[in-house]
């Protein structure tokens, strides 16, 4: 029975010990804000994370290879820009859409994913240099305008009657969960985990690093480009600056949620945990009338008291070892 429950805890005590921060959270600005713990709070927060939601979902596979993507937002931006150009200019369905721009964001990632491994260029630099490439477009392509798309994407952001959170937020939940099994269950998952682990001990163990590294950060690009259709359905429009800073939000949720920033180890539900966390501690934050300098002062500190307890926890795990 101890045996049982010492599994248990080794296997889901970080999540479980996320969720009681985020249970924390609520208590805090509820007891401080009469109008924090209802409906149209949770909805809030529950609708304006599937953009957040899903890149994180992406980031993390980078993150647990070792590696870093700070193109995304930029991306989300140039994939919103190919909706705006078929959607808004030539009236396509999101149905036809949706695939360009999820397209566009995934042939991103494995411009950031080849570049990285065929000429060992640490992923920090390529992608800070997608990050501006991927703006260019997207300025280019919305003649650096917000481009109206109206209720063939508003669709997906609205609340569904009756339920009040939003058919964005539901494809955000099943790409959590369909990521969260592909590390878990499935022998690309272990791939990517051994990768972050030991890059060289992987290769000599005969696992093909190259195509692994590159399609992590394929999996982030195109999870951009879902992000973009996430991000456009609540104004119903596509704006060039979209997305911008939200390679940022990603990192710290990620972290936030578990997940080494020295590869290895991580968790999708985590990282799903964190973007709660973030939303939850910025509505709150909104709802008692914290100014931005203070919003960004608090959240700024969380981010690095994560990124202490990651560092603490690998020289506590280096200290284990035999």
């Amino acid at each position: 029975m101890a045996s049982r429950r010492n599994h248990f805890l080794s296997r889901y005590g970080e999540s479980l010990g996320l969720v009681g921060v985020l249970l924390l959270l609520v208590a805090i600005f509820s007891l401080i804000s009469d109008r924090f713990f209802s409906d149209s709070t949770f909805h809030q927060i529950a609708n304006q994370v599937p953009a957040l939601a899903v890149i994180a979902v992406g980031m993390t596979f980078v993150i647990i290879t070792a590696g870093i993507d700070l193109s995304v937002g930029s991306v989300l931006g140039f994939a919103g820009a190919m909706l705006g150009l078929t959607m808004g200019d030539g009236g396509w369905p999101l149905l036809l859409a949706l695939p360009i721009a999820i397209l566009a964001g995934a042939a991103c990632g494995w411009v950031n994913g080849w570049v990285t491994v065929r000429f060992a260029v640490p992923s920090f630099i390529v992608t800070l240099g997608m990050m501006q490439v991927a703006r260019g477009f997207a300025y280019l392509g919305t003649d650096s305008q917000t481009k109206y798309i109206g209720a063939p994407i508003e669709w997906l952001g609205a609340p569904i009657p009756g339920v009040g959170i939003s058919w964005a937020f539901l494809f955000a939940v099943i790409v959590v969960i369909v990521g969260q099994v592909i590390l878990t269950r499935t022998v690309f998952g272990r791939y990517v985990l051994v990768i972050g682990a030991n890059e060289e001990a992987a290769q000599f163990s005969g696992i093909r690093t190259r195509p692994i590294k590159i399609a992590v950060f394929v999996i982030a690009g195109a999870l951009a480009g879902l992000g973009a259709a996430f991000a456009s359905s609540r104004l119903a429009s596509v704006d060039p600056n979209a997305g911008a800073g939200l390679e940022l939000s990603a990192i710290a949720a990620v972290v936030i949620g578990g997940t080494s920033l020295m590869g290895g180890r991580g968790s999708i539900v985590g990282s799903f945990i964190g973007v709660l966390i973030m939303a939850t501690l910025e509505t709150g934050l909104a709802q008692i009338g914290a100014s931005e300098p203070i919003k960004l002062l608090i959240t700024g500190i969380v981010i690095v008291l994560a990124v202490i307890i990651d560092a603490w926890r690998a020289g506590r795990m280096k200290r284990l070892q035999p």
